[in-house]
C-alpha cells in the first residue's frame, strides 16, 4: 500500500476504472441521466444536440460527485456492511483525499455545464447534491424520516429535464418532481426491506417503522397508490402543457396496478423475495413510464 495515495500500487489501470465507476455509482448516475434526458424531451419544442450533451454530461458529474462525498462520509459505516465493505475507500484501494478530489471536480464541472442551459438547471443541480449530502446522508442513522429527506433530491432529475429544456419552473416540471418523489418511496422500502439486516450492521434507519412488519408493508402500499394516482394526473388536462392521451394514461395505470400487485404481495408474505420483486418492478415502472411520456408526446399528441 503507498503510504502517500493511500491506494494500492498493484492496481491496474482497469481497476482503477472500476473503482472510479464504484465510487461514482455510474449506473445509477446514467439511470438518472435517462430520467433528465426523458424529462427534456418532454419540455423542449424542438430538442437540440448540444443541450442534450451539456444535460447529459452535467447531470451525470452531479449524480457522480453525489455518490462520492456519499462514500467519503459513510466510509466507516460501509466498512460495517457485507455489500459495501469492497467498495473503493474502505477496501483501501482509493483515499480519501481522491475521492474528494473527484467530487469536487465532478461538482464543479456539473454546475458549470448546467449552468451553460441556464441558471435555474444549475441551481436545481446544485440543490440537489446538498440536500442528498448535507442532510440526506446524515440523517441515514438517525431516522428512518431520512427516506422522505432523500426523496426530494432523487425526485430532481425528472424535473430537472424540464427546466433544462424552458428555464422555467411551474407546473409541468413540479408534477414530474412529485411522479418521482413518490414513486421512490415503494422502491427504497422495498430495498430497505431486502438489506434490512446489513444496513442494520451499519446504523442505518431505512424502514419507516425500523421493522420488516406490517405497518411498513401498509405505508409502501398508500406511498403505491399516490404514485399511481401522480402519475395520470396529466390526462385530466391540468397540468399545463404537460399532456397524456386516455390510451397512455390507461397503459400506465395497468403499470401501477402491477407494481401494486407486488406490494400488496410484500404484505402478504413479507419475505426478502417479495421485496426484491417489488423493487425490480419498480425499477421497470418508473422507466417504462418515463418512455411512455415522451413517446406519448411526439407519436400521439
Amino acid at each position: 500500500m503507498d503510504q502517500v495515495t493511500g491506494m494500492a500500487t498493484s492496481g491496474t489501470g482497469h481497476s482503477r476504472l472500476a473503482d472510479f465507476r464504484e465510487i461514482t455509482k455510474v449506473r445509477l448516475a446514467l439511470s438518472v441521466v435517462f430520467s433528465a434526458i426523458a424529462g427534456y424531451f418532454l419540455g423542449a419544442d424542438s430538442p437540440e444536440i448540444g443541450a442534450l450533451a451539456l444535460l447529459s454530461v452535467g447531470g451525470f458529474c452531479m449524480v457522480g460527485a453525489s455518490n462520492a462525498y456519499n462514500q467519503i462520509i459513510e466510509r466507516h459505516l460501509d466498512a460495517k456492511m457485507h455489500r459495501t465493505k469492497n467498495r473503493p475507500i474502505p477496501s483501501g484501494r482509493m483515499s480519501v483525499a481522491l475521492a474528494l478530489t473527484i467530487a469536487i471536480v465532478m461538482t464543479l464541472v456539473g454546475v458549470f455545464l448546467l449552468f451553460l442551459l441556464n441558471p435555474k438547471t444549475a441551481f436545481f443541480g446544485a440543490l440537489s447534491i446538498f440536500l442528498y449530502v448535507c442532510v440526506y446522508t446524515p440523517l441515514k442513522t438517525v431516522t428512518p424520516l431520512s427516506v422522505f429527506v432523500g426523496a426530494f433530491p432523487g425526485a430532481i432529475p425528472f424535473m430537472l429535464g424540464w427546466v433544462a429544456a424552458t428555464g422555467e419552473f411551474g407546473i409541468e416540471p413540479g408534477t414530474l418532481f412529485m411522479i418521482q418523489f413518490f414513486w421512490q418511496f415503494p422502491h427504497f422500502w422495498a430495498l430497505g426491506w431486502m438489506l434490512h439486516e446489513d444496513y442494520k450492521r451499519g446504523g442505518f434507519k431505512m424502514l419507516p417503522t425500523g421493522k420488516r412488519d406490517t405497518g411498513t408493508a401498509v405505508q409502501i402500499i398508500m406511498y403505491t397508490l399516490w404514485m399511481l394516482v401522480i402519475s395520470i394526473i396529466p390526462v385530466f388536462g391540468i397540468t399545463g402543457s404537460l399532456v397524456l392521451s386516455v390510451p397512455a394514461a390507461v397503459l400506465i395505470f395497468l403499470m401501477g396496478l402491477v407494481m401494486l400487485w407486488f406490494a400488496l404481495r410484500l404484505y402478504e408474505r413479507r419475505d426478502r423475495k417479495s421485496a426484491r420483486s417489488l423493487m425490480l418492478s419498480s425499477v421497470t415502472y418508473i422507466s417504462l413510464i418515463q418512455i411512455i411520456y415522451v413517446l406519448d408526446k411526439f407519436i400521439m399528441q
